[in-house]
């Protein structure tokens, strides 16, 4: 979908809001098994989550978490980071609900062969499972 949609904001001057940049806290570096998930979570029933597709999915995150520990970083904040390197025409909603996490969380920057290991690593279709079941589309009258 990134590319497709993103040239065509381009083209049409519009910026893009990136929503749950850090999907879902996958890439936080806090998920290793669905057990880490509450059981009344709805991300259970989430495509990405359900087994097979969360391991496929986790393994994604190892390089992001190997180049969070080399810069002393979190990996939510190396994901974040990687997204502001995307464009100044990207903005990234991140949830953070405390000041001192959204100040951290803007004050890393990349180098181009970190954004460049990051941006082949989670390439479009790299992730496995859609981010919904198709029938939640059908609850929301779409």
């Amino acid at each position: 979908m990134e590319d497709r949609i993103l040239p065509a904001c381009r083209e049409l001057g519009i910026g893009f809001v990136a929503y749950s940049p850090l999907g879902r806290g996958l890439l936080t570096g806090n998920i290793r098994r669905i057990e880490d998930i509450a059981a009344h979570d709805v991300r259970r029933k989430q495509p990405r989550f359900r087994p097979g597709n969360l391991e496929k999915n986790l393994e994604l995150v190892k390089p992001l978490e190997a180049l969070a520990a080399k810069r002393g970083a979190t990996p939510a904040q190396v994901a974040l980071a990687w997204l502001l390197s995307r464009g100044e025409d990207v903005f990234p909603i991140p949830g953070t609900h405390q000041d001192k996490w959204l100040a951290q969380n803007v004050d890393l920057a990349l180098a181009p062969g970190e954004i460049e290991t990051l941006s082949s690593t989670f390439r479009p279709g790299a992730r496995a499972g859609e981010r919904y079941d198709p029938g939640y589309f059908v609850t929301l009258g779409a």
